[in-house]
């Protein structure tokens, strides 16, 4: 099949990705389909029992005891994971810390949210925009739980992590020094739901150390669901107010932060701003303004510190600045406007983008907003969404710049078909995100250096799946993230006119392994899909050669192998193994087979015999050819599990053994895919490397998709992301026996099989 590449006018030659970093400071389901931490399905590795909250508090209940959590327990481990505490820290119930200790006080507002002595400012931001929209609110607080009825000291929170929610349970034993909470708390002494709520996401995380230094944007989006935009103000769009209309409008969660300076750790400026320090954008309205020579409307932002103390703006809009005079009484009261020294604040945009040097917006998932959210205007996004990993030697292809293994890298295309309502181009917002690094700090992980590239798909139909090496070797991207940069994740609004394009997500360099989320948010119908082949059989490579007529001297093979088999004229796995270890001398460099002092001893010695026989089933392809390059010589041969798998592959009977005919059939695959190594073990190691073995397995007929090939490597590939022959062999049958048992109950060809629980262990095991 021919494809067609574009013009070919060298544009992609110039297509070249930058690197940047940051200084490390430390399909979404519905919540009616919540998962345990560590349940499978969760995202999460099991640390020990699985903890179910209902569960465990009923136990709890039943012998009248407090819960006492064994997964996060109360002691310095919980704390750091790089150090010891500098003081002695006491872990303590609320009932220890204060009388008559409740969830929540009069409810719950963003004047609850104290920061404590924890670098997580950032999360303190994040918790304070969560309390402004009870919906959301109660996703994360489930109102089941409290200090009164039914309390067992138990206590769980539910957080959104790489496209499913994820339920935790903790005790209430909270670090406190000389009687007080360390850490975040509430405005009022016997409130308790912020400290816990911490607790909840610190376990998550692995410590309270990992939640020391990060970004808003994380948070809100483990809150939420939702995809977060990061701007720097010496860069924002013309647009950029109407941006945080929208957001505000689509109940969107926002943040921002000045640039700290590398002197002074969170210094005030002098008009009143904390550098360093994380806010929350609480309000965002053209507010009508009357004056004497003017007559209009003016943006402005209402924002919060975390702090909630009288650390606030005291420049134009502050809090009894001049300027409120020229506001309508009308509007104050829309407004709900108070001078109080709580932390919150109003300041014009214009002074905005000129002190505040970053911007964070976390656009809901479609599934947040309630039926009275649409019903009072609100608009929602629509979403797409795709899971998937960079596997060593087979996805993991690093940027452009590595255009021999870019093509690698998972493909996802998506069709804008209608623009948006105010222009004629497409909103699309590229969310990347790479799964559980902070969780994986205390094993030294760090974030990947990730971004991703979109490419324009002028005729999607001529168009190879996925799109290989002359595709990128001939056009150029049409958008792309700005840098590869080491964050959790990497997120770009674009203007894109309707059309296909393909997305490709990758890390900067080759062969770094990592799992990710892939999401995109659109204003109109976006459809997305996996650009990868569909899994089935194909065309075998035309480098092949074809396999001489089987019925020329059958009479004389059948003679030659019941010498072999005996009068039952049958071999099982170890008669077959020897038969084929003797055979593949022959054929393999000496990496891929035994030495010849380990022939078979049933045929040793009576080498007319075998040769003739290995001729006479070799036919055209043998002809004597063997590799010339001599490795170190591995004398095991083929393995029992590959043998055994040959003789299930082939015996329908189940009687462990195979035939003539089946030991014919088998002998013409082999064939077959000892001529495809050959083809791709071009310097003639014994060894595929794992980028090949997509091609490889393709020349033999088989089509895969990037998961089956990342399972393959997972199952048969060395850590260096090499495949032995062995294993190759071991791939090729694997394929045929599941492809053939599935086409068995699937003859119409509808891709739909079905089977009983017997009749799949019963062709699953044997296999």
């Amino acid at each position: 099949m021919s494809y067609y590449y574009g013009d070919g006018n060298g544009a992609a030659f110039d297509d070249v990705f930058v690197k940047a970093a940051v200084e490390v400071k430390r399909f979404l389901p519905s919540l009616f389909n919540i998962k345990v931490l560590g349940e499978k399905g969760s995202g999460f590795r099991p640390r020990a029992a699985v903890q179910d909250f209902s569960k465990l508090k009923q136990e709890c209940l039943a012998t009248g005891t407090l819960f006492e959590d064994p997964e996060f327990p109360a002691d310095d481990s919980s704390l750091y994971f790089s150090k010891r505490p500098d003081r002695y820290i006491e872990w303590k119930r609320p009932m220890e810390i204060a009388d008559n200790p409740q969830l929540f006080v009069e409810g719950f507002s963003r004047f609850d949210v104290q920061q404590g002595e924890l670098g997580d400012c950032w999360l303190l931001a994040a918790v304070a925009n969560l309390t402004m929209d009870a919906n959301l609110f109660f996703q994360v607080v489930p109102e089941d739980q409290s200090f009164e009825e039914n309390y067992a000291g138990i206590f769980h929170f539910r957080f959104w992590q790489y496209g499913r929610w994820v339920d935790v349970v903790i005790d209430d034993r909270l670090p406190t020094y000389r009687g007080e909470l360390v850490y975040l708390h509430s405005a009022e002494i016997n409130e308790f739901w912020s400290a816990l709520l911490e607790k909840a996401y610190a376990k998550l995380h692995g410590s309270y150390e990992a939640l020391k230094g990060g970004t808003t944007c994380e948070a809100m989006e483990d809150f939420t669901g939702g995809v977060t935009e990061m701007y720097q103000m010496d860069q924002t769009p013309p647009n950029l107010f109407s941006i945080l209309l929208k957001a505000y409008e689509r109940n969107s969660l926002m943040g921002c932060s000045i640039e700290p300076d590398p002197n002074i750790l969170e210094a005030e400026t002098p008009q009143g701003l904390i550098r360093g320090h994380a806010y929350s954008i609480t309000r965002v309205k053209y507010v009508e303004i009357q004056t004497p020579n003017q007559f209009g409307k003016i943006p402005l932002l209402r924002l919060r510190n975390p702090w909630g103390n009288e650390a606030e703006w005291n420049g134009p809009w502050s809090d009894q600045s001049p300027e409120w005079r020229f506001i309508p009484d009308h509007e104050k009261e829309e407004l709900g406007l108070t001078f109080d020294m709580d932390g919150e604040f109003w300041m014009s945009f214009q002074d905005f983008t000129r002190y505040f040097t970053q911007l964070e917006i976390c656009n809901l998932n479609p599934d947040s907003l309630t039926e009275d959210d649409l019903n009072a205007g609100k608009k929602k996004w629509e979403m797409s969404v795709f899971e998937g990993e960079w596997v060593r030697g087979v996805t993991a292809g690093g940027c452009r710049n590595f255009l021999e293994t870019f093509w690698h890298n998972p493909q996802y295309r998506i069709t804008l078909e209608y623009p948006d309502e105010d222009d004629d181009k497409c909103t699309v917002i590229v969310a990347l995100m790479q799964k559980n690094r902070r969780a994986q700090r205390r094993m030294g992980a760090e974030c990947l250096t990730i971004g991703f590239a979109i490419y324009h798909l002028e005729y999607p139909e001529r168009l190879p799946k996925p799109l290989d090496i002359n595709f990128f070797k001939y056009n150029a991207s049409v958008a792309r993230s700005p840098a590869f940069i080491n964050l959790r994740e990497v997120t770009c609004r674009f203007k894109l006119p309707p059309g296909a394009y393909c997305i490709v997500p990758s890390t900067f360099d080759p062969n770094e392994e990592g799992e990710f989320l892939l999401r995109i948010f659109s204003e109109n119908k976006n459809n997305m899909e996996e650009n990868d082949d569909e899994v089935g059989v194909g065309e075998i490579d035309d480098r092949v050669r074809e396999e001489p007529d089987p019925d020329r001297n059958a009479d004389k093979v059948r003679e030659f192998f019941k010498k072999l088999a005996g009068d039952d004229m049958e071999v099982d796995w170890m008669e077959l193994k020897e038969i084929l270890d003797f055979a593949m001398r022959k054929e393999l460099p000496q990496s891929a087979r035994r030495s010849e002092a380990h022939a078979p001893e049933t045929v040793q010695g009576n080498g007319s015999f075998i040769d003739t026989l290995i001729s006479l089933l070799c036919g055209i392809v043998c002809n004597n050819e063997q590799y010339s390059k001599t490795v170190e010589t591995n004398d095991k041969g083929f393995s029992k599990d590959v043998c055994r798998s040959m003789v299930a592959m082939l015996d329908v009977d189940h009687s462990g053994k195979l035939g003539f005919e089946e030991f014919r059939t088998l002998w013409n695959d082999i064939r077959k895919w000892r001529a495809v190594f050959k083809l791709y073990d071009k310097d003639e190691s014994g060894y595929l490397s794992a980028f090949e073995l997509r091609q490889a397995l393709n020349s033999a007929g088989y089509r895969l998709n990037n998961h089956i090939l990342n399972i393959l490597v997972h199952r048969y590939g060395t850590k260096d992301g090499m495949i032995t022959f062995d294993d190759y062999i071991m791939c090729a049958v694997r394929l045929k026996t599941m492809i053939d048992i599935f086409r068995e109950r699937d003859p119409d060809l509808t891709n739909t099989a079905t089977f009983t629980m017997e009749e799949w262990i019963e062709k699953t095991l044997y296999s």
